[in-house]
């Protein structure tokens, strides 16, 4: 029998009549004869709320007890959709992220998943019933802790457990539906992407589109399992990522995919780096040390009355003030000047496959930012994509610049968020 992995987000679980309704979706899917695994993540803004009952409680909480506070979302859900389908005349039974064999490193708060032992999940589906399980956590191979996989873990969550499970296709449903060519709450008129690559789909998850998860990406393209991006608010088709996109009646696939934005990263400058052999590689081992991810990476001309050089790079904001204690503990051993930081920034990054045979994509791009008079602060670019760094408040009118240039709008506005927050 196929199987089908299912991840529901928090607006489509967000209240006791959106959980009927997933239910539904999900023993309509049981009557056509497949075997079901679904991956709940908690109801509407209910993390956000327990994060901010923890700081009103603690202004430094610690991580072993944030991940025992935060995943309690996701374990309301679970019993509530089991219940639902429960009164629907199936059989369901629910299971925290360690029961379903969720095995993770050690780290609190963004933990790494090592691997997925479902033992306890192919016994269930064996004996016939539906499995529901709380996304966004596991448990430490180590400590033996409940631990969680970051925001957006429990795209990941579902995109393990089929691989676990040889699961035919996962389906990841939120408020909208599917992958656009830009956020439809900044550019109403986007077009839904029937199909798009893995390749793609991870620059623009990696560059800010909340539609999917960039480690749920990943772990989708390393076993080659089949993502579809739906509404669980209609039954409109969707969005597959698979490995490659057929081209369709003689026509090749778009020289652009679409245009991406993050407002969640800052800006980190050391100013009056040495410049000398191994300082910049101290610099960034010092943020690995930390586990801190960089972004995007700008050194400076040496100045040559000085030789000395300004090194900027990016960070996600939640992590700014920990990369800044970082950075200080190695001032005097670097000797660099000072350091600046700016998290009123915003990411707009234009990415699609088709422009490694295109020319000329960077010049058009290059001019709807200036046309939409928006200041260039930073600029990085891969085989398939490009990234400026602009100023937070202009960043919408980027992404429109941006997106019109490149024709992507739809002929009539198509774009619906249905649940408010595009997730």
């Amino acid at each position: 029998m196929a199987l089908i992995v299912q991840k529901y987000g928090g607006s489509s679980v967000a209240d006791a009549e959106a959980i009927k309704r997933v239910a539904q979706r999900i023993v309509a899917q049981k009557k056509a004869g497949y075997d079901v695994v679904v991956v709940v993540s908690a109801m509407g803004d209910t993390t956000d709320e327990l994060f901010d009952l923890a700081e009103q409680v603690s202004p430094l909480p610690p991580g072993r007890e944030m991940d025992m506070l935060v995943t309690a979302g996701e374990r309301i859900s679970m019993a509530l959709v089991a219940m639902a389908i429960g009164n629907l005349g199936y059989e369901a039974r629910s299971f925290t992220g360690s029961q379903a064999g969720v095995i993770t490193t050690s780290l609190h708060g963004n933990a790494k998943i090592i691997d997925v032992t479902p033992g306890r999940i192919q016994e269930a589906l064996d004996e016939g019933s539906i499995c529901i399980v709380a996304g966004f956590q596991g448990v430490s191979q180590d400590s033996k802790d409940i631990t969680t996989l970051g925001r957006g873990g429990s795209d990941t969550t579902a995109v393990a457990l089929a691989a676990a499970l040889d699961a035919d296709a996962c389906e990841i449903y939120s408020d909208v539906d599917g992958v656009f060519t830009a956020d439809p709450r900044i550019v109403p008129s986007a077009r839904r992407i029937p199909h798009i690559t893995y390749e793609e789909m991870l620059e623009l998850a990696a560059c800010g589109t909340k539609i999917l998860h960039l480690r749920c990406v990943e772990y989708a393209r390393r076993y080659n399992i089949p993502l579809h991006v739906r509404s669980s608010f209609s039954q409109k088709p969707g969005t597959w990522v698979v490995a490659q996109v057929e081209e369709t009646e003689g026509m090749e696939q778009p020289i652009i995919s679409g245009v991406a934005h993050d407002r969640s990263e800052a800006k980190i400058t050391v100013v009056g780096v040495p410049d000398q052999v191994g300082e910049a590689a101290t610099l960034f081992k010092v943020l690995a040390d930390a586990e801190i991810n960089i972004d995007m990476i700008v050194q400076n001309v040496s100045a040559a009355s000085t030789a000395r050089t300004d090194i900027s790079f990016t960070v996600p904001s939640d992590f700014g003030q920990q990369a800044l204690a970082a950075l200080k503990r190695v001032q005097e051993k670097v000797g660099f000047e000072s350091l600046r930081y700016d998290d009123q920034i915003g990411k707009v990054s234009l990415v699609g496959a088709g422009m490694r045979s295109y020319p000329g994509v960077t010049a058009r791009f290059f001019d709807a930012i200036a046309g939409s008079g928006t200041n260039i602060e930073m600029i990085s670019t891969s085989e398939i994509r490009i990234s400026v760094i602009v100023e937070q408040d202009q960043v919408d009118a980027a992404v429109a610049a941006a997106h019109s240039a490149f024709q992507l709008d739809a002929d009539q506005v198509e774009a619906v968020v249905y649940g408010g927050t595009g997730r």
